[in-house]
């Protein structure tokens, strides 16, 4: 596992900063959304929806890259590549809920929808870049 630099360590934490994630769709073309995320026992955690595309993308042992750029100077930024660890749907809907406040400073998650299952997905940091 890699370790993040602590120079770097701010944008994994309360710093506001949005992740690119990118996944691989069965037909192993790339497939890259802006994600929220926290870390967390050295683990990026990212919450989404089951059903959505980068949710059937990522399973156990799949491969992934995040890339994090400081809101505050874009040409300073973190690129993981790792690989998921962990998936589960426990505790998901109050990380998420963490993830709000993080991010909106709201106490609950504005955006669910009826019937939405949340999942969070752990990965590995197995390889970081850095730049600023």
């Amino acid at each position: 596992m890699a370790s993040i630099p602590d120079k770097f360590l701010d944008l994994f934490g309360d710093k506001k900063a949005f992740a690119n994630i990118a996944t691989l769709m069965p037909d192993g073309s790339p497939q890259v959304t802006p994600v929220w995320f926290d870390f967390k026992n050295g683990r990026v955690r990212v919450n989404t929806a089951r059903g959505r595309v980068k949710a059937r993308n990522m399973k156990v042992g799949s491969k992934v890259a995040l890339s994090i750029m400081d809101p505050d100077n874009p040409y300073r930024y973190v690129q993981v590549r790792g690989s998921v660890v962990s998936e589960t749907e426990q505790g998901a809907d109050a990380h998420i809920d963490s993830l709000a406040k993080k991010y909106l400073g709201q106490d609950k998650y504005p955006f669910r929808t009826p019937g939405e299952v949340r999942v969070i997905y752990e990965i590995d940091p197995l390889s970081v870049q850095s730049n600023g």
